[in-house]
């Protein structure tokens, strides 16, 4: 399914920019140890991954983000995947109890 005006929200902005500082989050989750390589990507993909995370953005107010998760044992077990994603997640909570409340955008029309 495509929407017919190749927009994933009708009316929305052009781009919707993430107020959880992912970069924090890297160093942060790095620096632990866990033994699992995390990076940053300025692209969520195309299709459903790139839907998902505009509307998610979008419908959060800016806060959201997006992990890309790599299969299991490719090269990390669930047990691996499980302590990195737990790690992930409480960063982000943290930098967002303590953010301002804005959304960085620009709109294009």
């Amino acid at each position: 399914f495509c929407p017919g005006s190749q927009c994933c929200v009708e009316g929305g902005p052009e781009c919707i920019d993430s107020i959880i500082d992912m970069d924090a989050v890297c160093r942060r989750v790095s620096a632990l140890g866990l033994d699992v390589t995390v990076t940053i990507s300025k692209d969520a993909g195309r299709y459903l991954c790139d839907f998902t995370y505009y509307t998610s953005l979008y419908q959060s107010r800016g806060r959201s983000a997006f992990v890309h998760v790599p299969p299991l044992g490719k090269p990390y077990s669930a047990e691996q995947l499980g302590r990195a994603l737990q790690a992930i997640i409480e960063e982000m909570l943290e930098l967002l109890e303590h953010s301002e409340d804005k959304i960085n955008c620009q709109h294009e029309h």
